[in-house]
């Protein structure tokens, strides 16, 4: 138990500081001053600062991603099968903006990590994001049967840009108030989520029109 207790412990305390202050700024001996435990105790438990990172992301995303999964069971299981495309985006984005977003989740120290993983580019994070793709396949299988006059190369396009726009606005949340004037209220969640969906619907659903191959310049 006191093992268990001292590894809860230096979680707690590494999700705080880089909440509060970055990947960057955050050493190990910071993390076992908070925590009150020694050096000793995070090599034993995690082996490197990349791995407690490694560890609090993957905590953060699989409680995300399940309730991401459970949403998007519950909406193909109600259509037999088959889920409107603004059902299955919604059930994308929406547990990511509602967990980041909003006056309450913004508090949280787990939010602020999640925001702070998102902003900063660390590479334990990136691999992990690289690595863990498969609920994000049973979601393009999803769109494929909603959208099945789309091809795969669309439905994967307009993924990558639903999840982009999601996690843009969580990023830049602070400078879209400001450019705004207040007028768009990031502290309505689900209206930031109604808005990337629609967006993101749009892209999906509208006629597609052919680029056309740029004409060559003739070298001088």
């Amino acid at each position: 138990m006191a093992s268990d207790h001292t590894r809860s412990a230096i979680l707690a305390a590494a999700e705080r500081l880089y909440a509060d202050r970055g990947f960057g700024d955050v050493t190990l001996r910071d993390i076992v001053a908070e925590a009150g435990v020694n050096l000793a105790a995070v090599n034993y438990h995690f082996g490197s600062k990349d791995e407690l990172i490694a560890e609090l992301f993957v905590t953060r995303s699989i409680a995300t991603n399940r309730e991401r999964l459970r949403e998007l069971k519950a909406a193909e299981e109600q259509g037999g099968g088959r889920a409107p495309i603004e059902v299955i985006l919604h059930a994308l984005v929406g547990p990511t903006l509602r967990g980041c977003l909003g006056p309450e989740n913004q508090r949280s120290t787990a939010a602020r990590f999640m925001i702070r993983a998102s902003i900063e580019s660390v590479p334990p994070i990136r691999r992990i994001k690289n690595r863990e793709i498969d609920h994000l396949r049973k979601f393009a299988g999803a769109m494929r049967r909603s959208l099945p006059d789309r091809s795969e190369v669309e439905i994967y396009w307009g993924l990558n840009f639903a999840l982009a726009m999601a996690h843009h606005t969580i990023r830049e949340s602070e400078r879209l108030t400001k450019l705004s004037e207040g007028k768009c209220d990031l502290d309505d969640v689900e209206d930031v989520v109604e808005r990337v969906v629609s967006v993101a619907t749009m892209a999906l659903t509208a006629g597609r029109t052919e680029a056309k191959a740029p004409a060559k310049i003739a070298a001088r």
